[in-house]
């Protein structure tokens, strides 16, 4: 297989074997491609942490259950074009069965269609886009982890119930963030508040003084940060620098994990509300797989909920395709798929639950509030526990998604 620097960063296979192209791999051998960003603004929570827990998942089922498998990973550089052009060649002239992750909304729009037009298999959990399980929904992608409505739900809904009913958006001005300002929206006028101004920025901005200057002039009492990765952490920190929260309003980071929070800081990140699936040190079982992938991950940094689902998603994949058998599974991604809906879901990163017919898998998710610097015990010590959003609250009900697999 050529790996070509400009697309595709690295490529491992489990064990000692190298990895060649598809036509000299045995035909039962399942390809996983990990396709992400692993040099740009979505690197820390996606990246090569992502293929650690591919990787960890792959280690824990694949030898048990006789399955022969191979990882792959690349870098959509948060392009659609970048994007569409590796999963064609993947599946077209390296044998991937299974693409995993993909952050930025617009290349997992992208892939989704794709995958589904070669009848593969899409684990995506790094793509927020809602319209993934609405509209867009197809048999043979899972969207596994999160989502722009039930992140806009959990702190949304609770940022008003605490008093934040007038709010204005910091936007990234693509899929995602259109998504996410439009499902939070619709939260805060549910619950009585109102939106009273925005503005959008695109990818990967580094100066957003004029995005808070219209903020602060707004008079809202809520700033929704509707961007993500070092988008987040660069208006949250150039907020600090402005005194935006001193004069009275409120960040919300709609979208902040782990690696975001530790960027930041607890000075600067303390008080901040979100809504996270995964929380390293929330419970004995998340700890356990923790202490499994540390080691291998960059920094020794805690997995994000992203990294987490990626682990989550291929665990079950393989237990489907291991009841299949290798052949069956590779045959069909919508037979996959829809076996894998079937089949009840239980990790260590989420716990129990299940995958719906949208494709929309379901778990509890939790409100989060940073810790201060005083209140944490160390290293990673971030986030305490506000309420946790049981499952069949969590996301969007199936009803009002509009996906046209859905049958009443």
């Amino acid at each position: 297989m050529t790996l070509h620097r400009r697309t595709v960063l690295g490529a491992a296979a489990l064990g000692a074997l190298p990895i060649q192209g598809a036509r000299a791999q045995p035909a039962n051998t399942i390809r996983i491609g990990v396709l992400n960003d692993q040099s740009g603004v979505y690197r820390d929570p996606t990246g090569p942490g992502s293929t650690v827990c591919v990787r960890q998942a792959v280690a824990e089922v694949a030898a048990a259950r006789g399955l022969a498998v191979e990882v792959i990973q690349a870098d959509h550089q948060n392009r659609p074009d970048v994007g569409s052009t590796i999963v064609r060649q993947w599946i077209d002239r390296d044998g991937v069965d299974v693409v995993v992750d993909v952050p930025t909304s617009s290349v997992a729009l992208a892939v989704s269609g794709i995958v589904r037009e070669k009848n593969k298999v899409f684990l995506n959990s790094g793509g927020a886009i809602s319209d993934l399980t609405g509209p867009a929904c197809s048999p043979n992608t899972v969207h596994w982890t999160y989502d722009t409505w039930m992140l806009a739900h959990g702190t949304g809904d609770a940022m008003v119930r605490a008093g934040g009913d007038t709010w204005f958006f910091i936007t990234a001005d693509y899929a995602f963030g259109h998504a996410l300002e439009r499902d939070t929206t619709e939260f805060v006028r549910r619950a009585g508040g109102r939106v009273v101004g925005g503005a959008r920025h695109p990818l990967s901005t580094t100066d957003y003084s004029s995005y808070l200057t219209q903020a602060a002039a707004s008079r809202a009492k809520v700033i929704g940060l509707a961007n993500a990765g070092g988008d987040t952490i660069n208006t949250v920190k150039q907020a600090a620098e402005f005194g935006v929260t001193r004069r009275g309003a409120k960040l919300a980071g709609l979208l902040v994990g782990i690696t975001d929070v530790h960027a930041l800081g607890l000075e600067t990140a303390q008080g901040l509300v979100l809504t996270d699936a995964f929380y390293w040190d929330l419970n004995d079982r998340s700890r356990a797989f923790t202490s499994r992938v540390l080691r291998d991950m960059p920094g020794q940094q805690r997995p994000t909920m992203i990294q987490a689902g990626c682990y989550g998603a291929v665990l079950h994949y393989l237990k489907v395709a291991a009841e299949m058998g290798a052949a069956q599974a590779k045959a069909s991604g919508a037979e996959t798929i829809a076996r894998m809906k079937a089949m009840p879901v239980d990790d260590d990163v989420f716990g129990p639950g299940s995958i719906r017919q949208d494709g929309r898998k379901v778990h509890p998710v939790h409100l989060f509030e940073v810790k201060a610097p005083g209140e944490s015990r160390g290293p990673w010590d971030y986030y305490k526990l506000v309420r946790t959003i049981p499952a069949e609250e969590a996301f969007r009900p199936i009803s009002e998604g509009g996906c046209p697999l859905v049958r009443s």
